[in-house]
């Protein structure tokens, strides 16, 4: 159950948001392998100046097309990680035209007590999922 949060600058078409997120619902499917109906996403559109995105000192050039990706999921291995930011980043650039550098995506790990999906049920727990 990742939850992505998109935050991009403002301007994008609704069309090509729409891209965005189903492009990365494919790598997300492909790389750690979750139901298909298993989709929780979320744009945040920003003024420019309400994002920097700097390159660590990695000199990794960014434009106003930088999309920083936040996602919040159950544990995944090192190698369902490593493979997720390839397709996605390969998957991204071939679909949407989105430069590599372009991309940054960071991963939060959490515990199956950390969701709930509704009804005041932790389902992780409850056995319903």
């Amino acid at each position: 159950m990742p939850l992505l949060h998109f935050h991009v600058i403002k301007g994008r078409k609704p069309e090509e948001l729409r891209l965005l997120l189903d492009t990365t619902h494919e790598a997300m499917l492909e790389a750690f392998k979750v139901p298909e109906r298993d989709r929780y996403q979320i744009v945040s559109e920003h003024d420019p100046a309400h994002m920097v995105i700097e390159d660590t000192g990695l000199d990794i050039p960014r434009t106003d097309k930088v999309v920083l990706l936040q996602v919040t999921s159950r544990p995944r291995s090192k190698e369902q990680i490593a493979e997720f930011y390839k397709l996605l980043a390969k998957k991204l650039e071939a679909r949407c035209g989105l430069a590599p550098s372009d991309l940054m995506v960071s991963i939060v790990q959490n515990a199956d007590e950390h969701w709930s999906f509704g009804l005041g049920r932790a389902q992780f727990l409850t056995g319903e999922l």
